[in-house]
C-alpha cells in the first residue's frame, strides 16, 4: 500500500535542498581603518643650520637630509618634517639666491614645473599667491587626484630676496585619494600654521 506524503513532509525535503546549495555571497562595503588624530599642539623649529623659524606639530618630527641620492645635500637645510602617525613627509630644500644659476626666475619657474609634472594624474591644480605677516612670500599648489605630492609650496623673502624654500609633502603608502583625504585635511592645517608662522632669520 503506497503511502501518502504529507505537506509536511514535502516541507522538510524542500528544506534539506536548500541547505546543500551554496551559501550566497553579500559584499561588504568598503572599509577604512580607523585613524586616531593626535590633538593639535605646536613647537618651534629653530636650528643653527637654517636661516628660518617656524612652527610645526609636536606629533611631527623634523630630520636633516644630509644626503640626497647617495650624494651630500647641496644646501645643509635641507630636511624632512615627518609625521610616523600618517606615514607622510614634508620635504624641504633651501637654496640662497644668487644671480646665477639660482637666480629668483629660475627658482620660481623650476618649483612651478614641479607642480605641473603632476599634470598627466591631477585633475586640477590651485595655485595661490601667499604672504604672511612676517613678509615671507611665495607660492601654494594644491594637487587634487591621484598624485604622489598633494600639496607644495616655495617661500622667499619679499625685501631682499636672498633666500628661498621649497616644500612637497607626500604620503609614503599608496592609497585610493578617498581614503587619505580626511588625513590630508588633518595634515593641511599644520602646513598651514608653518606657513603663517614662517619666518626668515639671519
Amino acid at each position: 500500500m503506497r503511502k501518502k506524503i504529507s505537506f509536511y513532509g514535502i516541507f522538510l525535503l524542500a528544506l534539506g535542498f536548500l541547505q546543500c546549495e551554496e551559501p550566497i555571497y553579500a559584499p561588504k562595503p568598503r572599509a577604512y581603518p580607523k585613524v586616531v588624530y593626535p590633538e593639535k599642539s605646536y613647537q618651534t623649529f629653530r636650528e643653527s643650520y637654517c636661516t628660518m623659524t617656524f612652527e610645526y606639530p609636536t606629533y611631527a618630527k623634523i630630520e636633516q637630509d644630509k644626503y640626497f641620492f647617495g650624494e651630500a645635500a647641496p644646501n645643509e637645510c635641507w630636511f624632512d618634517v615627518t609625521f610616523p602617525d600618517f606615514d607622510a613627509i614634508l620635504h624641504c630644500s633651501y637654496v640662497p639666491i644668487d644671480k646665477g644659476k639660482n637666480n629668483i626666475e629660475t627658482l620660481q619657474k623650476d618649483a612651478f614645473k614641479m607642480s605641473d609634472w603632476h599634470d598627466k594624474k591631477a585633475s586640477f591644480i590651485d595655485d595661490a599667491f601667499f604672504e604672511n605677516k612676517h613678509r615671507a612670500i611665495g607660492m601654494t599648489f594644491d594637487v587634487e587626484g591621484p598624485v604622489a605630492s598633494p600639496v607644495q609650496f616655495y617661500l622667499t623673502d619679499s625685501l631682499q630676496q636672498k633666500h628661498f624654500i621649497r616644500g612637497a609633502f607626500y604620503f609614503n603608502s599608496r592609497a585610493e585619494p578617498d581614503s587619505l583625504a580626511p588625513i590630508l585635511a588633518f595634515i593641511k592645517e599644520d602646513i598651514q600654521v608653518l606657513l603663517q608662522s614662517f619666518e626668515w632669520v639671519e
